[in-house]
């Protein structure tokens, strides 16, 4: 899995964090996602779907 992330799109609800706080986080100053790890390994990759699919703007995206 790659996580790549648009950050024009993301409106820094946190949903991503709440859903895989081991794999996002957000920027301080603005709440923009910021991703820890790209290629996340297995045992997040459930996660990760999740938070992909609750982002309100759909700036995560994923290649498997």
């Amino acid at each position: 899995m790659k996580i790549t992330v648009d950050e024009g799109l993301c409106c820094g609800s946190g949903l991503c964090v709440v859903r895989a706080d081991q794999v996002f986080d957000q920027r301080e100053e603005d709440g923009i996602v910021v991703v820890l790890d790209d290629t996340p390994p297995t045992r997040h990759h459930d996660a990760v779907r999740e938070a992909a699919t609750v982002c309100p703007t759909g700036a995560i995206s994923l290649t498997e």
